[in-house]
């Protein structure tokens, strides 16, 4: 038997949750003082850049925007072998931020507990968010996203994966079963 791939997120709707994310995060701060995207490479990077445009269109104002690159904060570097290191590009201070931390597909909660402690040996966030675009359980860690652009529940031998075009803009999200 082959794979089988369902799209459970076209590019319209993708937009759509982008967009609701934008205006929850804008309703849960209170507007945009001191508040920080900062997304996770690869993937919420690319989702993190998006939610900065929609914000921006909605309040007038520029959100800072940075990527971090979790791959020496892993848990599983030994087991790996040699994974290539990205760039992590924060440039603004994260002290007393409030720092919305974007990914696009939220699994066991590992590389968010990465992600946090990069940011973390970078400064003293006065807090932590959590937005993704795709929630689809199987947590193996106490870790909850404040903002979810759907929650898609999955077994653990499938896979979700957004895809994304030439200019890095999200096009779908495919749901693949062996």
């Amino acid at each position: 038997m082959g794979k089988t791939e369902t799209i459970i997120l076209d590019e319209a709707a993708i937009s759509r949750a982008l967009t609701r994310i934008a205006h929850e995060i804008l309703e849960h701060n209170h507007g945009t003082a001191d508040l920080a995207l900062v997304g996770i490479r690869t993937g919420g990077d690319h989702l993190a850049l998006r939610l900065q445009k929609r914000l921006q269109d909605i309040e007038g104002t520029t959100v800072p925007l940075g990527t971090v690159d979790i791959t020496m904060y892993r848990d599983d570097l030994a087991s790996r072998g040699s994974l290539p290191v990205g760039r992590t590009d924060i440039p603004f201070p994260v002290d007393g931020k409030r720092i919305v931390l974007v990914d696009d597909v939220l699994y066991t909660g590992r590389t968010i507990r990465a992600a946090m402690d990069a940011l973390m040996d970078m400064g003293r966030p006065r807090n932590i968010q959590l937005a993704v675009l795709i929630d689809r359980g199987h947590r193996e860690l106490p870790i909850r996203p404040d903002f979810v652009g759907r929650n898609v529940p999955t077994a653990a031998i499938e896979k979700v994966t957004v895809r994304f075009d030439e200019q890095q803009r999200p096009v779908e999200v495919c749901l693949t079963k062996p």
